[in-house]
């Protein structure tokens, strides 16, 4: 267990790498050679011009301007200075109401602090029982808990009182929230500028049809059910494999750059490569002659799999886009139910063309819940399993419950320094080395799931990340650490005393997430703003792939905040400060720096670095609040268990915490989440009758007519897949089944009485 000596070693560590980090950062950024790095939204916006395109060539690279680097701490008050409805315009809604979930933990728990720090402190530090429990590890710091007040004393009263405080003052930062961002995305919504996903559906489980092809029967579907307001459909394409060769084909480009760049600048040797595994095995060729052949033979294998994808209707998955004449007619298709059928045409909003995952376009809709059933097998294994290094880094944190019973490790633990940098240190960085490669896993499986879209492939990460973060990282750490750190205890007293020395020891394991926090949430903050790797990796593909400035933008890698990743981690961080608030208050002015150095970190991002490859209008809002309730919920429980284990007077007045909680989120859910997943009526009517008058001559089909087209078919119009619009000459609707021209003949003249 981590001493006051050693936290405090811990923070200067940490610190001291916040600090190295920021000032790495503010002198790199001041340098002309790394301004595309630190700053290039503002390139792909067009606005800012590169400064080494002018002026001496000394100049070009390095900054020569002694005052700059007076006045190297300015990016903080800049970040501050542009208003939010400046933000939303220069960086998009999800942006603008990502770094408020910042803002928000200041909103909660700066107040709770000075409550904690004024109240329950003082109410903990006088309650002196820790020492009269025999074998139990403590330090200074557990006498600020909630551990040291004694079994059934009146003091516990000062606890359930500043609890209802508590959970009433983030009922109501939340519930203002919520109603702020909802109003935030209607209003943007109605704001915002035309995009094609506004006029278009996506259409999923067409159901097969003997006489008509996929694109024949979307046509002949929506002209009938929709008369008057379908306007043209693009059909989806099995096209994975040539997007692979797509990709496969711009690698070779890259490596055939390079070479020739390098042969450019010195003409007498001729550069060299391998035929073999990754340029290192195999026959010693011409490089530029080599590539040249691989990627001619590539383009051909493309030309030949793009012409099959066109031509083979087996390519056709059955699945479109559909697009409409209007807001107004896409919301009613995207927000009903088809046919009497539930499971056949299926119907939502199509994500912006940004934000569509196409290779899960080609998954048949059948396999979908399988695939979810797999996924959720694998991720309860992975999270289970993942215990093992949980363990391993709470053996770590306890080495005083170890050297009892394991005493031959006694004269390393007694060397004072490492005492203090394994128990201060070391777990914290450990245990976030671990995590670092569970994203990456835990995106590939929500790939796997079939999701259609970036934006809800990311959500859906992000909920598998907390759960996981919090079975494994906040309840993992708990159980395991608890069980290292009291080892000594279990073995020395009666089974009946077990439960008792749990609900003391819980509270204990505030010392560790003190580090933890000071690791992630400090340094780790820190290193994020200083980009080290797109530094590394800009200049290396600066150096020997950039020949026009064209390409220079291409090596640019701006990022974006990742929400699959980010979110969890502050959910973490909002769950830690809702469990120990009332248990363990010394936590909180850790939790608060975070949040503030964390809310000027991320603006600074938004507003120069991050370019958001999609706008979802801060759909993902309502799953942040679910966490949130939920990780309060948790703190409740949890406080209820530890005080009936304390045997607290009255501890069952706490039961109404958790009640009021699910009512207040069902009526929080009732009165705001419409607005977060369903677009309404009014406003769509609103915005198309405001769009005619303003833009009566208007084409929206030419608008809409290549959004949806497959990347890979795109700049390539000899082989591009049509797209099927309605004539507006002929009002008939083509169909092979005799049955159904009576039908055509309908949905003519109701077109032509609508347009009437």
């Amino acid at each position: 267990m981590a001493s006051l000596q050693d936290i405090a070693l811990s923070a200067a560590i940490n610190l001291f790498s916040a600090l190295t980090f920021l000032l790495a950062f503010a002198f790199l950024r001041l340098q002309p050679i790394n301004d595309r790095v630190y700053f290039p939204k503002w390139y792909l916006k067009g606005i800012r011009d590169s400064p080494t395109s002018h002026g001496a060539f000394v100049s070009k690279f390095v900054n020569l301007d002694v005052k700059t680097y007076f006045k190297f701490l300015n990016w903080m008050p800049t970040a501050m200075k542009m208003p939010e409805a400046e933000l939303i315009d220069h960086a998009g809604l999800d942006s603008a109401v990502y770094v408020r979930i910042y803002l928000l933990g200041l909103k909660i728990f700066v107040p709770l602090m000075v409550l904690g720090f004024g109240i329950l402190v003082p109410v903990n530090w006088t309650g002196k029982t820790l020492q009269s429990i025999n074998h139990l590890t403590y330090n200074n710091i557990d006498k600020l808990s909630i551990s040291n007040i004694p079994a059934k004393s009146n003091r516990f009263w000062a606890h359930i009182f500043v609890a209802y405080i508590f959970n009433f003052w983030v009922w109501y930062v939340l519930y203002k929230e919520y109603k702020i961002i909802a109003n935030m995305r209607l209003q943007f919504l109605a704001s915002e500028k035309r995009r094609p996903d506004q006029f278009t559906v996506l259409v999923r489980n067409v159901p097969p049809d003997p006489d008509e092809s996929v694109t024949e029967h979307v046509e002949h579907f929506f002209c009938v059910n929709h008369p008057g307001y379908y306007l043209c459909h693009q059909v989806v394409y099995n096209a994975n494999k040539l997007a692979k060769l797509v990709e496969k084909r711009k690698s070779l480009q890259n490596w055939h750059t390079y070479y020739h760049n390098k042969y450019e600048k010195d003409p007498s040797t001729k550069p060299m490569t391998k035929t073999g595994f990754c340029g290192l095995l195999g026959t010693k060729v011409d490089a530029i002659d080599y590539y040249t052949e691989e990627i001619q033979k590539l383009t051909e294998q493309e030309k030949a799999e793009r012409e099959r994808v066109i031509s083979d209707p087996k390519a056709v998955i059955p699945a479109a886009f559909v697009s409409f004449k209007s807001r107004w007619g896409a919301a009613v298709c995207a927000q009903t139910q088809q046919t009497s059928n539930p499971t056949a045409w299926l119907t939502e909003w199509a994500p912006e063309p940004g934000n569509v995952h196409w290779d899960n376009l080609a998954i048949p809709y059948v396999e979908l819940t399988i695939r979810g059933l797999l996924v959720s097998i694998s991720v309860f294994f992975l999270t289970f399993f993942f215990m093992i290094p949980i363990a391993f880094v709470q053996s770590l944190a306890n080495i005083e419950g170890i050297e009892k019973v394991m005493p031959f490790l006694t004269p390393l633990m007694d060397m004072s320094f490492m005492k203090s940098l394994i128990q201060g240190f070391l777990p914290g960085i450990a245990l976030k080395i671990f995590l670092i490669v569970l994203p990456t896993i835990l995106n590939t499986f929500s790939k796997i799931e079939g999701h259609t879209s970036i934006s809800t492939l990311e959500r859906k990460t992000a909920v598998k990340y907390y759960l996981f973060v919090l079975v494994n990282v906040f309840l993992g750490s708990i159980i395991t650490g608890t069980a290292f750190e009291q080892l000594n205890a279990f073995l020395n007293q009666s089974p009946t005393e077990i439960p008792k020395t749990i609900g003391v020891s819980i509270p204990m394991k505030a010392t560790f997430f003190i580090t933890y926090v000071m690791v992630d949430g400090w340094a780790g903050i820190a290193a994020d703003i200083l980009r080290l790797a797109p530094l590394i990796m800009f200049h290396v593909k600066n150096t020997f792939l950039v020949k026009t400035d064209q390409d220079r933008d291409k090596a640019m890698d701006p990022g974006t905040w990742d929400f699959a990743n980010s979110e969890p981690r502050i959910q973490l961080y909002f769950l830690l400060g809702f469990v120990y608030a009332v248990i363990t208050p010394i936590l909180l002015p850790f939790i608060v720096v975070f949040f503030a150095f964390s809310y000027l970190v991320y603006r600074h991002q938004i507003i120069n670095v991050y370019d958001q490859t999609y706008e979802s209008g801060a759909s993902f809002w309502p799953d942040v609040h679910r966490r949130l309730v939920t990780g309060l919920i948790i703190s409740q429980l949890l406080l209820m268990g530890l005080l009936s284990t304390r045997k607290a007077p009255h501890a069952s007045m706490l039961i109404g915490l958790p009640v009021l909680t699910i009512w207040f989120h069902r009526y929080c859910k009732g009165r705001f989440e419409t607005a977060f997943v369903k677009f309404p009526l009014q406003n769509a009517m609103v915005k198309d009758t405001l769009e005619k008058a303003t833009e009566p001559d208007l084409d929206l089909k030419t608008y809409l007519q290549e959004a949806y087209v497959h990347p890979v078919f795109k700049g390539d119009e000899s082989d591009e897949p049509q797209i099927v619009d309605k004539e507006e000459n002929s009002r008939l609707v083509i169909t092979k089944r005799t049955s159904m021209k009576s039908t055509s003949k309908i949905c003519s003249r109701a077109d032509s009485d609508a347009e009437l």
